[in-house]
């Protein structure tokens, strides 16, 4: 038997993701890119979106690549799922903003207190 954790659904997809990319040929892009066109042929919610934000930036991959991504399935998924794959990007990309304004403004309290004190 494995080890308990508090969060092993979590755990679980983790370790699924890092098996798959360890046995996957395609470069960082590639990926990135056919994972968003599999999220978007099956609907994904916004969520499920948000754990490949970091990965397409660190790939250095552009709106317009994932619009181009949009459009090259459109014909196969339809409109749609291609509308709602649109819909949760945009929500996906608006929470990863919030979050790093949210950590930026945490950090900024954090320094502001340590400057205060004597």
């Amino acid at each position: 038997m494995g080890t308990r954790s508090d969060t092993p659904v979590l755990d679980t997809l983790a370790a699924m993701t890092v098996d798959s990319i360890e046995r996957c040929g395609l470069d960082d892009r590639t990926l990135i890119l056919t994972r968003l066109a599999a999220l978007a042929a099956m609907d994904a919610p916004a969520i499920s979106y948000l754990a490949h934000v970091s990965p397409a930036v660190r790939a250095g991959l552009t709106a317009e690549q994932l619009q181009d991504v949009l459009v090259a399935i459109a014909p196969v998924v339809g409109t749609a799922r291609v509308m709602s794959a649109a819909t949760h990007i945009s929500e996906a990309l608006g929470i990863t903003i919030a979050l790093a304004e949210a950590e930026a403004e945490a950090m900024a309290e954090v320094a502001a207190r340590s400057r205060s004190r004597p």
